[in-house]
């Protein structure tokens, strides 16, 4: 019990090194000596002889130093205007005053001197004081803000996070200029050593939920923490439900939008993508472009999107339990017309269904795989070429073609990348429940993802809100888009401690005019 016990249970793995393996690993709090020497052939020990380590020898006035750094990590160019330069042509010895640099600091431990020059620091000793000198001198190479390729929008902003964390807190700054803002710093993975920040509202988002947030990003104990994916995992409620329970965006207009609703979210160094939280399932259904269109427009996109979760999981389903068990629901037009079609497949629906909808996949991520010109080919060969094929040779219907077609473009429909894959997957569940059992089968197994929406939860709010539990005031911003005038209160799910916001104000007994 104890193994399943471990296998199943959300843990924060750590990773465990044989005891015959030894490695050398200095301590991490040593302090600074006045030999300069040592302090030197320290850290050359501390980072193994690493090639990229360069040492540039200092003749002052009144002292010898040595400006150490890596040049892999760090930009010659900051070293030699902000450090060398400034130091070679002054007549003292204090950094603090030569030195013009943001980001200089004194330190008297070496571990924490070696950490920073991991990071893009430059660390300076001098001969006969047992202090040194961290100077940020990083070298920066981002790429420039574009919209995002998985999340366009027909109307409204057209910038995407980059890898940058800075750039990132910056684009969430300018879309909300408020002193409420905050922004927690972590340090996550023992070797990795990733940056990454927390944001939320000081007043709007409720505290039990950004301790409990916070507590979740601390217990994390591992050696690799590179991305926010992996955070992800670490931190959501239950890692075995098909549905995703934190919203994963990479346009700072939507991370904004959820912050003002109470909201907190996750960015991280290195990833082009921030984590919402909590997130219910009605959020991953929600597009910027609800918003930039009148409120008819992005109510019917909205109900739209909706009813199209129910076509990608049913639809197959459905003409499987049609074509085995249940023909007579079929109009008799229309029977001999698809009687003509399928008696000439020579294996049952399920098998049919199972070859169309695997060669879909397949499709699918050959074409994200290659370049866009030949992935693009690959769409078209797939859908004209093979699909005519199979029908011909007789391994599919021609009814067959049609569903797996309106299926695919239902699941394409779904603005959150995550929650496609959800689809996509509980499609195959569907199918076999409607093989062995007909529309009992798709009864219950509907059934069973309704019952699970239900008792899902993500830090402690209810995944299925405002449906379970009822909150019909939330349906005007969760099943449609009623107009912003209306939408005078905040979700309930998000646990916002200002449930009422400031909207425009209109009398009741205005008429449009005309």
């Amino acid at each position: 019990m104890g193994f399943f016990r471990r296998l199943l249970t959300n843990n924060h793995r750590i990773s465990e090194r044989p005891a015959n393996v030894a490695l050398r690993t200095p301590p991490s709090a040593v302090a600074v000596k006045e030999e300069l020497s040592d302090n030197v052939e320290y850290v050359r020990e501390a980072l193994f002889g690493t090639d990229d380590l360069a040492e540039r020898p200092l003749k002052l006035p009144e002292a010898r130093g040595t400006l150490l750094y890596l040049n892999s990590v760090c930009d010659h160019n900051l070293i030699h205007e902000l450090i060398l330069k400034p130091m070679m042509n002054s007549s003292g010895t204090d950094p603090e005053r030569i030195v013009t640099a943001a980001g200089l600091s004194r330190l008297t431990d070496l571990g924490a001197a070696i950490d920073l020059m991991t990071s893009g620091f430059a660390v300076l000793f001098l001969e006969g004081k047992p202090e040194c000198y961290a100077i940020q001198a990083a070298l920066i190479n981002n790429r420039s803000v574009s919209e995002p390729a998985n999340e366009k929008t027909v109307q409204g902003a057209h910038n995407g996070f980059i890898e940058s964390l800075r750039v990132n807190l910056q684009l969430v700054r300018r879309q909300i200029n408020s002193r409420n803002l905050v922004i927690r710093q972590y340090t996550l993975g023992k070797m990795t050593h990733s940056e990454a920040s927390l944001v939320y509202i000081n007043d709007l988002a409720d505290p039990q939920l950004v301790a409990e947030i916070d507590a979740r990003i601390k217990a994390i104990n591992a050696d690799n923490v590179m991305n926010a994916y992996l955070v992800l995992e670490y931190i959501e409620n239950r890692s075995y439900s098909p549905f995703p329970q934190i919203l994963l965006t990479e346009r700072p207009d939507r991370v904004a939008a959820n912050l003002l609703e109470g909201r907190v979210a996750l960015l991280m160094e290195g990833t082009p993508a921030a984590l919402v939280m909590p997130a219910n399932f009605f959020v991953f259904y929600q597009s910027p472009d609800d918003y930039n269109s009148r409120s008819l427009a992005g109510s019917f996109i909205r109900l739209l999107r909706l009813f199209s979760f129910f076509i990608a999981i049913t639809l197959p389903a459905y003409y499987i339990a049609v074509i085995s068990f249940h023909y007579e629901v079929v109009p008799m037009e229309l029977f001999y017309q698809i009687k003509g079609s399928v008696e000439k497949i020579p294996y049952p629906p399920i098998l049919e269904a199972l070859f169309m909808e695997l060669t879909i996949e397949l499709l699918r991520e050959a074409g994200m795989r290659l370049p866009a010109p030949v992935g693009q080919s690959i769409g078209i060969v797939g859908g004209l070429v093979i699909g005519d094929a199979v029908v011909r040779v007789g391994l599919v219907s021609y009814p067959m073609i049609i569903v797996v077609a309106l299926t695919a473009i239902a699941s394409f429909v779904v603005p959150s990348h995550e929650m496609s894959y959800s689809v996509r997957l509980l499609r195959f569940l569907v199918m076999f429940a409607a093989a062995l059992f007909g529309f009992v089968g798709i009864v219950f197994s509907l059934t069973a993802i309704f019952v699970h929406l239900c008792k899902l939860e993500t830090f402690g709010s209810p995944y299925f809100a405002p449906i379970s539990p009822m909150r019909v005031k939330d349906w005007k911003d969760a099943l449609v888009r009623l107009p912003f005038w209306k939408l005078n209160e905040r979700p309930l799910d998000a646990h916002a401690q200002k449930l009422i916001q400031e909207t425009r104000s209109r009398e009741e007994g205005e008429h449009d005019p005309g």
